[in-house]
């Protein structure tokens, strides 16, 4: 499913319309350069997985638990070295909560997502327009 972006509120209703479709245990792996809006992405997730609070990219915590109706549990792995250190902090557990796991950067730990995993790429097209694909598994569509 591609969905195009015009501004970063386009970006965060198609966090929104993913959200809805979360159940405890998704996990969403985002891909996308630095400044594609993936932090926006989850944004509009949090919301419709009815988080409150202000969401923010966990660069420097590597993780922000949001709870809501459904916890969510937001990751970067920007700064880590790979999988190992992803299981060091507890990625089994996070799996295991029942919660959504959104993971930033997720291209760097390839070898840690489930085989269910949902795939979300988000590139920059010029401006603030973005294409968002977003990837389920066994190549469920919309």
């Amino acid at each position: 499913m591609t969905i195009f972006s015009r501004c970063e509120a386009d970006t965060r209703e198609a966090g929104a319309a993913l959200g809805k479709r979360c159940r405890p245990g998704t996990v969403i792996a985002l891909s996308g350069d630095l400044g594609a809006g993936k932090t926006a992405f989850v944004r509009g997730l949090a919301e419709a997985l009815g988080c409150r609070g202000r969401v923010t990219s966990p660069t420097f915590t590597i993780v922000n638990e949001y709870p809501g109706e459904l916890p969510l549990f937001h990751f970067d792995m920007y700064r880590l070295s790979g999988s190992d250190d992803l299981f060091e902090i507890g990625w089994e557990d996070y799996l295991e909560r029942g919660g959504v796991c959104a993971v930033e950067w997720s291209e760097l730990v390839p070898d840690a997502f489930p085989p269910d995993t949902v795939r979300v790429a988000i590139v920059k097209t010029g401006g603030d327009t973005r294409e968002i694909t977003v990837t389920f598994p066994g190549g469920e569509d919309s």
